[in-house]
């Protein structure tokens, strides 16, 4: 598969027409409640039900390096305790070349306990990945460079995006699928963060203003993305709970931004990935480094549209 170069431009067309009509027909909406206790939890209890949603969240984690066998081994371990059947991946899921010996070096062998249980993987592309990507088999993308899916329990749809080419077929594809889906929980992801407090790559401001407007009027709860190289989870920003998780298997020590007014909480010295369950209108969840420590935990309490 011929692999995208490295530095591939954010590109963002037909924005001005479409974040008009967006604005236009915004309307308020609920805002997300964060419950984050003081001290993040010593063990996996989210609360973990028997009969709840589980998922888990990796990002930026392609590298076939040491770091990203070490903190997938570290998902599997959770996976003992905690039994989540699908990942969602928010891109830079391969870097470099993508040969079959590079998908079985950087994806297959690192995650082979969990591909061997039967979890199923969703990724969506960051600027890093070759769109030749979507047709790789595990990664469930199906050929499609965007999409959604129910998830298989709770009323739950996820949308995974892609943020490197946010043209006008993919706004408009992403206001009729907001908009069309009847799910309590709405759920996107994808590779560029909105908000970002990481001084290498930060918010992406422009795909910011063309997307929020639809992520508010269509009552999305929750945000999660990657690029920057950290973890951080960001205040919430219009009713909305954002998330940067970008050190699945890469790091860039000490580049989040000391004192920011977005970071809730924020992680630079180690790799990490998120746990998530949902039961009803709650959302638990916690950051884990690969080290197995819980550096962030919460609850998340759905968006409702106002009456």
């Amino acid at each position: 598969m011929p692999h995208r170069a490295s530095q591939a431009p954010l590109a963002v067309c037909g924005l001005i027409a479409f974040l008009s009509c967006a604005a236009a027909t915004a309307v308020p909406a609920g805002p997300v409640v964060v419950i984050a206790p003081p001290r993040p939890a010593d063990v996996v209890d989210l609360p973990n039900l028997p009969d709840s949603l589980k998922f888990a969240v990796i990002g930026d984690n392609g590298t076939g390096e040491q770091p990203e066998y070490e903190t997938a081994r570290q998902l599997w371990n959770f996976h003992q305790k905690f039994d989540f059947p699908l990942v969602l991946m928010v891109g830079d899921n391969i870097y470099g070349a993508d040969r079959p010996q590079d998908f079985a070096r950087k994806f297959e062998q690192p995650y082979k306990p969990m591909l061997d249980a039967g979890i199923k993987f969703y990724a969506s592309l960051g600027n890093h990945d070759s769109r030749e990507q979507s047709h790789y088999k595990l990664y469930n993308m199906e050929g499609k460079y965007y999409y959604s899916f129910k998830a298989p329990k709770e009323d739950v749809r996820f949308f995974a995006l892609e943020s490197s080419y946010m043209d006008s077929t993919q706004l408009t594809w992403v206001q009729n699928e907001l908009e069309g889906s009847k799910e309590d929980w709405k759920i996107v992801y994808f590779h560029h963060p909105l908000y970002s407090s990481a001084q290498t790559h930060g918010s992406t401001v422009k795909l910011r203003d063309v997307l929020e407007p639809m992520l508010i009027r269509y009552n999305v709860t929750l945000v999660l993305t990657g690029h920057d190289h950290v973890y951080e989870r960001i205040k919430p920003q219009n009713g909305i709970a954002y998330f940067v998780e970008g050190s699945s298997g890469q790091l860039r020590a000490g580049d989040l931004r000391r004192g920011s007014p977005l970071t809730a909480r924020g992680f630079d010295t180690d790799r990490t990935f998120m746990l998530c369950e949902i039961k009803g209108d709650q959302l638990n969840f916690q950051a884990i480094s690969r080290e197995g420590t819980v550096v962030d935990s919460g609850i998340i309490m759905r968006r409702k549209p106002q009456k």
